[in-house]
């Protein structure tokens, strides 16, 4: 069975970027407690390219703000469901929009099945 993963791209008000790596550091012990793979989080540094879609372009960042990349692993898509499920109903994690350090509004996520898995 391919494994299965969840990615998300967001933008972080640079001011936040500690608030939301504490968050990600409780989601992602809680998400690999559950049975994710990998949990990462990453922060972009290097996105003045000259080819394809720059992530600046895709997510409209303001001066002030950072372009988060992340992405969770799974075994396949029935083990994230199983795991997200757990997660969502995990109360050590508030998902309260209105306490996160990003507009909630302005995250792109989707789920993907690995094409190429080395």
């Amino acid at each position: 069975m391919p494994r299965y993963a969840d990615g998300f791209v967001i933008v972080v008000p640079k001011k936040n970027l500690k608030a939301y790596e504490a968050i990600s550091k409780k989601a992602g012990k809680i998400w690999k407690e559950y049975g994710a793979l990998e949990y990462c989080e990453s922060v972009g540094d290097d996105l003045k390219v000259k080819f394809g879609l720059p992530f600046p372009k895709l997510c409209k960042p303001k001066a002030n703000e950072a372009v988060v990349f992340s992405w969770i692993v799974y075994k396949s898509k029935a083990h994230r469901d199983k795991v997200n499920a757990k997660v969502m109903k995990d109360p050590r994690l508030d998902m309260d929009k209105d306490s996160m350090p990003f507009d909630m509004k302005r995250m792109s996520y989707g789920g993907f099945s690995l094409l190429v898995d080395l």
